[in-house]
């Protein structure tokens, strides 16, 4: 018997608000503000949410010295396409080396990696 059930995965940033209209672009879903924290419900009922963090540091990848914690994986039907939209949206490519992998990583307007994977 589980202890609990995931509520939400809740990513630090200076802006919650901004951060949250870059997932909602790439993800779709409701955008909920709450001031200080926005709530990104999505179309299978999971949220993803955002929480401003004074003194945001954003994680360093690739980087033996320091952790980068976790990431998203986002699964897509082409990989192209949703690189030029990702890249539209303010993500940076973290990774440009091997373009035959069947996923490319890249990092959010506040610097959390995150990797769009071929679905």
């Amino acid at each position: 018997m589980a202890v609990a059930e995931l509520g939400a995965v809740v990513l630090d940033c200076p802006d919650p608000h901004a951060l949250a209209a870059f997932y909602a672009e790439v993800l779709g879903g409701t955008v909920r503000d709450q001031g200080e924290w926005v709530d990104l419900t999505l179309a299978g009922g999971q949220t993803l949410a955002f929480q401003a963090a004074p003194g945001f540091v954003p994680p360093k990848w690739p980087s033996p010295e320091h952790s980068q914690q976790f990431h998203l994986d986002l699964d897509v039907p082409d990989l192209d396409a949703a690189e030029r939209a990702v890249l539209a949206l303010g993500a940076t490519p973290l990774e440009t080396e091997d373009r035959t992998r069947s996923f490319r990583v890249y990092a959010d307007p506040a610097g959390h990696p995150f990797c769009l994977c071929a679905g």
